[in-house]
């Protein structure tokens, strides 16, 4: 086996060994921080973020991030093995956070160390983030001030290394339909769970007037519902939650003021900061994506991706599938793969901004 993927398989399971739940992630990081220390690459550390700059900064030049992040769910309770105890069996290496996203955290670092002392027409920086599980105030939101000027960013998720153009944005909303309570044998009141019932039949065949051209139609989906006391009084109040999924062909600020036009019930949006994210074909990290014979699609999941105000394309090891399932895994095979990729991808992003070869 090449030295590197070596060395990114035992890197591998150390993070799985160290338990690094989301805001919970210090032991990771110190990992994460000694293992470039131990490379000369110089690396520092806000909270619990890891990064580093390759040598030769030239302002002049655009600015690529290269991203994943080392925090986990918590494990589900269906496992049965240990979450924490990296387990190799038939090429597969088992172990919390081993495709999401630890195979891509030592598949970049890799990449990172090899390119770091060498020339190319952009400034490569490195950055491990944490809490992207929850989306916290310590993770990807922090460090990207930390960094200075970032013009595009490669992030690392488990999309079987195919190259992720999009991905929608997520609003939360928090509904209540309100009404007035009364005996329901003698048909008092005003029924809240028919006022909700209503709204989410409004929300069930509801259409937007504009739709994303790569994101597609904005998604809606009643997930939660809760109303009544007891079963002979008309319930004053229903509780729904809404899960929408945002595009590009609104802002979720739009988003969230058409559906709040559209509803009886008061909707309160829980946050608007995961915006989708879309970058578009003649862009240059499309276009080495594609010369690097991967496939482009539109991703049904999030990621630090949603709050990063630049072009960024989202491409892993592993399988979105496998992420946050019990007795997670990654092939040691996707591991070599993703190494081999980024560094082809590296080499065609050099040439989409003119140089025939990395020198």
């Amino acid at each position: 086996m090449d030295a590197r993927i070596t060395e990114a398989v035992e890197l591998l399971k150390q993070l799985i060994a160290t338990p690094s739940r989301s805001r919970d992630e210090a032991r990771t990081a110190d990992l994460l921080h000694a293992f470039l220390a131990q490379r000369g690459a110089a690396p520092e550390r806000l909270a619990n973020n890891v990064w580093a700059r390759a040598e030769g900064l030239d302002p002049a030049r655009p600015t690529l991030l290269l991203n994943s992040h080392h925090d986990t769910v918590r494990p589900a309770a269906s496992y049965t093995r240990d979450p924490y105890a990296p387990t190799v069996e038939d090429g597969k290496l088992y172990g919390l956070g081993s495709n999401d996203a630890g195979a891509s955290v030592v598949c970049l670092l890799e990449t990172f160390l090899t390119f770091r002392t060498r020339p190319l027409p952009f400034n490569l920086v490195l950055g491990i983030s944490a809490e992207e599980e929850c989306m916290g105030e310590n993770g990807i939101r922090a460090l990207l001030p930390a960094l200075g000027k970032v013009d595009m960013a490669l992030v690392g998720e488990p999309t079987g290394m195919q190259a992720a153009t999009g991905e929608r944005g997520l609003v939360v909303l928090d509904c209540t339909a309100h009404g007035r309570s009364g005996h329901a044998a003698r048909g008092e009141g005003v029924n809240a769970l028919y006022i909700a019932l209503d709204d989410i039949a409004r929300l069930r065949s509801f259409r937007f007037g504009r739709e994303s051209e790569l994101l597609g139609p904005i998604g809606i989906a009643v997930t939660q519902i809760e109303a009544g006391t007891q079963h002979n009084v008309v319930p004053d109040t229903c509780r729904f939650v809404v899960d929408v999924r945002t595009t590009d062909a609104y802002s979720n600020e739009e988003t969230v003021g058409i559906l709040r036009a559209a509803l009886r019930s008061e909707a309160v949006p829980r946050s608007t900061r995961i915006r989708a994210a879309a970058v578009g074909g003649e862009h240059p990290l499309v276009k080495a994506a594609v010369a690097a014979g991967r496939e482009t699609y539109v991703s049904p999941t999030t990621s630090d991706r949603t709050l990063m105000p630049f072009p960024a394309l989202k491409m892993g090891p592993g399988q979105s599938s496998r992420s946050h399932t019990a007795d997670e895994f990654v092939l040691l095979e996707e591991i070599a793969e993703g190494i081999a990729v980024y560094e082809k991808y590296i080499g065609k992003l050099a040439q989409e901004y003119g140089w025939k070869t990395l020198g």
